[in-house]
């Protein structure tokens, strides 16, 4: 893992330990274990720091998916790799995007055109556009209940939803 990603990490640690509020330079020097001058060589302000958290995050799902994606060519593959890389890794994510709505609006920019390639993608997955948006947005949902802590479903029901939306994702028969 490069520098910069790790220095993202740290500030990931502070937002999800005490919260975005928290979120300042020295804190997360201190969290890396760097001085503030280090972190400034890497990230000129907290924009640039959570900028490039971000883009290091979303390249690293887009590559994730691209993975598994390359994996499987039956119908609906891409809304598959998608829901696996969304539902494995939520708080990489989560971090940046509570930090860009926080700080700066504008550094949600990144995470909306990914989100709108990915939209793209999974409409034209070979499977009908409204249901795979559906299963998307379910998993969205889940994501989202699970970040704010919103009734999220037990371990049994979880399992099942998951299950009912991955048959969801097949060419039917």
């Amino acid at each position: 893992m490069d520098k910069k990603m790790e220095l993202f990490e740290a500030a990931q640690r502070i937002i999800n330990t005490r919260g975005v509020s928290h979120l300042t330079l020295d804190n997360v020097a201190k969290e890396a274990g760097i001085s503030k001058g280090g972190l400034l060589y890497h990230f000129p302000n907290k924009n640039a720091l959570i900028e490039g958290g971000i883009n290091g995050v979303l390249e690293n799902y887009s590559e994730e998916m691209e993975k598994l994606d390359s994996k499987d060519t039956d119908i609906g593959h891409f809304l598959r790799s998608y829901a696996e890389v969304s539902l494995n890794n939520p708080q990489q994510l989560t971090s940046g995007l509570l930090a860009a709505i926080a700080t700066d609006p504008e550094l949600l920019k990144p995470i909306q055109d990914h989100y709108q390639n990915w939209q793209q993608k999974i409409e034209e997955d070979g499977l009908d556009p409204v249901t795979a948006t559906i299963i998307r947005l379910t998993i969205d949902g889940l994501w989202f209940s699970d970040m704010f802590g919103l009734a999220p479903p037990e371990k049994e029901l979880r399992k099942d939803l998951l299950e009912r939306l991955f048959n969801l994702t097949q060419a039917e028969e």
